[in-house]
């Protein structure tokens, strides 16, 4: 992967707290959600970002990716950069 989204970034930037808050247990209680898990199992963790993610997007936030490697070095990826590829992940619609 060369670019991706820091949720930890997108999480801060969109309800607006700082650095210190945005620790992915801190995150969950803020959202009033329990870590589901073992803390620190990869797969949990994935998880329980994952779900941070939806409620994002539920919430309102357009996530779009906010860090590449670029010649070996991680960069910031400013948020008005267009985007290359697929499109912003949508929620699903559902029929009824």
């Amino acid at each position: 992967a060369k670019k991706w989204i820091n949720i930890r970034k997108s999480y801060g930037n969109f309800y607006k707290v700082p650095r210190n808050q945005t620790k992915l247990t801190i995150m969950l209680e803020k959202l009033g959600m329990n870590y589901d898990g073992r803390p620190h199992s990869g797969l949990d963790d994935s998880k329980n970002i994952a779900r941070i993610a939806i409620r994002m997007l539920q919430d309102g936030c357009d996530l779009r990716v906010n860090e590449r490697i670029h010649g070996g070095q991680l960069m910031t990826v400013s948020s008005s950069t267009p985007l290359e590829g697929a499109p912003a992940p949508q929620m699903p619609r559902y029929r009824n």
